[in-house]
């Protein structure tokens, strides 16, 4: 396995490859990034993971300082996942001008972009300029953030990239907590306490799942029990998967995503369900 720092190297390593499959990080890796990889494995080749702390995605007194950079441990896990390259920029490499997109991606500032402001303005600017830099003919991307990956795969669309985008399920603790790289921020007592967002998720799924429409009810419900039990909550919608936007009557394919801060750390989390 290469690691490679700059623009002109990596593009040199590249200079052949027609299938290459890109896994995208900011880092400090866990299981559901390593499935990512082998998701990508089983499509192209060579597979190319880049790491880095984006700061255009990063608000005022949010958590960029504090984000875990853990390079060396990565890249071990990256060669036993079987990555060829790992691409891990400095910012000058990535950002010779620090600047976004002058175009706001579609439903930029719903859900966590309405509590992020310019957050999914600097997610597209890194991923874009990452499919510039890899070139890229599959890119994979967890569901856990569901709202970007919408974004990104719109993003495609509207550019006319040549990328297929791979969809990884979310990964998860034993305990159904959606794994995180924010989640070694938790203390015990909220890891413990941490699971009910997924818990709550499911039981509203079965609501709906058993011809339950009554979709603010079910959003209230939810986020009332998380409140009672120290959270912050931003929001839980229940939103369409093709558009999210509030579901159409009738509408099947739903699904239900949720932004709570627990103590210091905001957890997100999503649900795709059907009603009956």
């Amino acid at each position: 396995m290469r690691l490679i720092h700059t623009v002109a190297e990596l593009r040199g390593a590249l200079a052949d490859a027609r299938e290459t499959a890109f896994v995208p990080t900011m880092g400090n890796l866990h299981s559901g990034h390593i499935s990512l990889i082998d998701l990508a494995r089983r499509h192209g080749h060579p597979i190319v993971s880049s790491i880095f702390v984006n700061p255009l995605q990063f608000g005022a007194g949010e958590d960029f300082n504090r984000y875990p950079r853990t390079l060396e441990a990565d890249c071990a896990q990256l060669e036993a996942a079987g990555c060829d390259i790992v691409f891990a920029p400095d910012a000058n490499e990535m950002y010779p001008e620090l600047q976004t997109f002058s175009v706001q991606p579609p439903l930029a500032n719903e859900l966590c972009g309405a509590f992020r402001p310019g957050h999914f303005q600097g997610v597209a600017t890194v991923v874009l300029k990452l499919f510039n830099m890899v070139q890229p003919r599959y890119a994979a991307f967890g569901k856990k953030d569901y709202q970007q990956l919408f974004i990104l795969k719109g993003m495609v669309r509207q550019f006319n990239l040549p990328i297929i985008m791979l969809e990884g399920e979310t990964g998860r603790a034993e305990d159904g907590l959606a794994l995180s790289s924010r989640n070694g921020f938790l203390s015990e007592t909220e890891r413990a306490e941490a699971p009910r967002l997924y818990r709550l998720l499911r039981e509203a799924a079965q609501r709906i799942e058993t011809g339950n429409t009554r979709f603010t009810d079910i959003e209230q419900t939810a986020g009332d029990e998380l409140n009672r039990n120290g959270w912050r909550v931003d929001y839980i919608a229940v939103r369409s998967q093709t558009t999210l936007l509030s579901p159409e009557p009738g509408e099947q394919d739903l699904v239900i995503l949720a932004a709570a801060h627990l103590g210091r750390t905001r957890l997100i989390d999503n649900i795709e369900c059907c009603p009956a």
